[in-house]
């Protein structure tokens, strides 16, 4: 069965070779425990492989034979601008990785119409260069999941999609009169119902501390995979962890060869696995 790679090579190659195509993942996490470093590097090394093979090979390797990266990538943000990114994750990464792999992602920026109806200040986000007739028009958009569901509709099929962040989202829930909790577990749903068409792969991050353990519970359910990311402690210091809570065709791989978590760390190419706890 062909995979779709997530851009970390120990965990592909463990999955054999990456996520099933038509899979929503819901990359949750602890405040710093890597879920956002995770989600940069899935975007970027996934876009490395076509702007740059030689880069991506030093910094990934081979692909597993039944693996194909993805034409396209693309990442949504609610809140952020290009530039934003750009040096968020060059605190990281190594700036050539950075600027050879941005060059292959396709960069959406939602922040004029999430903020439009907060108390913000407009000119804090928008273009203070656009006319009168911009700003009407821009008014004028569908509501924000409209406009990131004719986003997915023109994108999604066969691409990897990054979508930072629920929890932007979430947020806004209950106090804002377009948007309530079950708007976003309908999305979520959503998204998976047309990943399955799509047959690309949709990251989704959230922080896990925004939301109860029954909304939790939810969007667990609502697709085909879920990476928890994870402080973990032992004696005097602390782990960066991964664990797979579900994932519909691959858990069972990861449990038949006793994997029970994965250890991680931050490098200057990105998230990365640094050992396998297993059953002894």
């Amino acid at each position: 069965m062909r995979r779709i790679p997530f851009g970390v090579r120990q965990l592909d190659t463990t999955i054999q070779g990456g996520a099933p195509p038509g899979s929503v993942v819901l990359l949750a996490g602890e405040g710093g425990a890597g879920s956002r470093e995770f989600m940069h590097t899935s975007a970027l090394l996934n876009a490395l492989a076509t702007t740059d093979p030689d880069l991506h090979d030093l910094y990934y390797g081979d692909l597993a034979s039944n693996a194909e990266s993805p034409a396209e990538v693309h990442y949504v943000s609610f809140t952020a601008a290009e530039s934003e990114f750009v040096d968020e994750v060059s605190l990281t990464m190594d700036d050539e990785v950075v600027d050879a792999g941005f060059d292959g992602v396709d960069y959406h920026d939602l922040s004029e119409l999430y903020f439009h109806q907060s108390p913000v200040p407009r000119e804090w986000y928008a273009d203070r260069t656009a006319s009168i007739n911009d700003l009407r028009a821009r008014q004028e958009r569908k509501d924000i999941l409209g406009e990131l569901g004719d986003l997915l509709a023109d994108n999604a099929g066969g691409n990897v999609v990054v979508i930072d962040s629920l929890t932007d989202l979430i947020s806004t829930a209950g106090r804002d009169q377009t948007l309530d909790w079950s708007d976003v577990a309908f999305l979520v749903k959503g998204l998976q119902k047309g990943a399955s068409t799509w047959n690309g792969l949709i990251l989704v991050h959230l922080n896990r501390e925004t939301v109860t353990d029954t909304e939790y519970g939810q969007l667990v359910d609502g697709v085909a995979g879920t990476l928890e990311f994870e402080w973990a402690s032992g004696g005097s210091t602390r782990a960066r962890t991964l664990v797979v809570k579900q994932f519909r065709g691959v858990l069972s791989q990861i449990a038949d060869e006793d994997i029970v978590q994965f250890e991680t760390e931050i490098t200057d190419a990105g998230f990365d696995i640094s050992d396998v706890r297993k059953i002894r």
